[in-house]
């Protein structure tokens, strides 16, 4: 007699993969990818003379970002809308809650505590940025250096809180959040995707922070005229004693 006994996991078939719709525009996708390229460059630079010049331009291009998000955020598409994903205390503690107890709420967009995340480091984004500037152009005291150095380092701890949030939403949700980060794309319903990824408007971003570096690096002084600018001061000061 023929065996033909089938085992239950060859009788199904392979489960299909949930439908992906378009959630974040290309702006959102490029705003974000620069942002942490500007902050972690910066961050390297932030101790070393020889690189002041780049750690100056990466913080002006986090400056130039992030009004470009706030804009973005208030004209932009559906889940990059502040009014999209920004909520209140309840809805927060809400989230967390059905979090802790192992049925976490679904938002195709930011959910609310990681809009809570993003809202306070575009905040803490625009206090580095303007006491970074503040301490450049001597306008303040130490205190204005050390409160630039304290709020980079709050930065810093709280993208690793945001770092850490997005694992365990993604682990919990069983969706590569970083993922559609760079993609655009995740599971959702199709009246919640977004018509157009605005390449163009992406573009232009791009066009403008390389054509801002671009002529950041042509206004640089040529190296070693800092030294040499001393040593004439030096000699023109001797001369004037004589």
């Amino acid at each position: 007699m023929t065996d033909t006994t089938i085992f239950p996991s060859e009788t199904r078939a392979a489960a299909p993969a949930a439908p992906t719709i378009l959630v974040w525009d290309l702006p959102v996708r490029v705003f974000h990818g620069l942002i942490a390229l500007s902050f972690a460059g910066a961050w390297i630079t932030a101790e070393s003379e020889r690189w002041r010049l780049l750690h100056v331009t990466l913080g002006y291009t986090m400056g130039g970002l992030l009004l470009f998000r706030v804009a973005w955020g208030l004209i932009g598409t559906r889940h990059a809308r502040f009014g999209d994903f920004v909520r209140g205390p309840r809805a927060v503690a809400r989230y967390l809650g059905a979090l802790l107890s192992g049925r976490p709420e679904h938002h195709v967009g930011h959910n609310p505590a990681g809009a809570l995340a993003i809202v306070a480091m575009m905040a803490l984004g625009a206090l580095i940025v303007a006491s970074g500037w503040a301490t450049y152009n001597d306008l303040g005291g130490d205190w204005l250096e050390d409160l630039h150095e304290a709020a980079a380092s709050v930065m810093l701890a709280l993208v690793g809180v945001h770092i850490a949030g997005v694992l365990l939403s993604s682990w919990l949700h069983h969706e590569n959040l970083a993922a559609a980060m760079v993609t655009g794309r995740k599971p959702g319903p199709p009246d919640q995707a977004i018509r157009s990824a605005w390449r163009s408007v992406a573009a232009l971003m791009l066009v403008a922070v390389i054509g801002f570096w671009a002529w950041q690096w042509q206004a640089a002084p040529a190296p070693g005229a800092g030294v040499r600018a001393a040593q004439v001061h030096q000699v023109h000061d001797r001369d004037h004693d004589d």
